[in-house]
């Protein structure tokens, strides 16, 4: 039985390791004829509190890093995924991990394909990881991607070694 992959989400935060995960979802969604959804999330800007106010976020600051947020995710995709794929870009608002398991339910969702940023120790327990708390509640399964992705290139090489 293979499993029918029509919708592939792809969170991007442009790092080299998420462009890099992109480049595998792209193959993927090629084999299987797929949608690609590529995802970046702003987490908003809270400014600590004045006095009289309390805490407060800057909608307009917002506004412009969603608009160059959008920009950039655009330009990604023109660069990365082929004309005879279908690319849909979406920005949100939020929490990461949250805003991409909603998107995978929202969008019906086959498979969500994330790089992990390999993030070990005192960051690991600081920060946890985007991808670890995707796995645990996403509504489809999940493909990590660490570093390094293997590529068919470094699979010739081992063959070779």
């Amino acid at each position: 039985m293979e499993p029918e992959i029509k919708k592939i989400l792809v969170p991007i935060d442009f790092s080299d390791y998420s462009k890099r995960a992109l480049k595998y979802a792209v193959n993927f969604a090629k084999k299987f004829n797929a949608q690609l959804f590529l995802i970046y999330v702003v987490e908003p800007i809270i400014y600590p509190p004045d006095f009289s106010m309390g805490q407060i976020a800057i909608p307009s600051v917002d506004l412009e890093m969603d608009k160059r947020a959008f920009e950039e995710l655009n330009k990604l995709a023109e660069k990365e995924i082929p004309a005879e794929l279908i690319a849909n870009t979406i920005v949100k608002t939020g929490k990461p991990f949250i805003e991409i398991i909603e998107t995978a339910s929202e969008e019906n969702i086959d498979i969500v394909i994330i790089a992990t940023h390999g993030h070990t120790g005192m960051e690991h327990i600081l920060f946890g990881s985007t991808a670890e708390k995707v796995v645990r509640k996403a509504p489809c399964p999940v493909l990590i991607l660490r570093e390094p992705v293997k590529s068919a290139d470094s699979a010739k090489e081992i063959k070779k070694g």
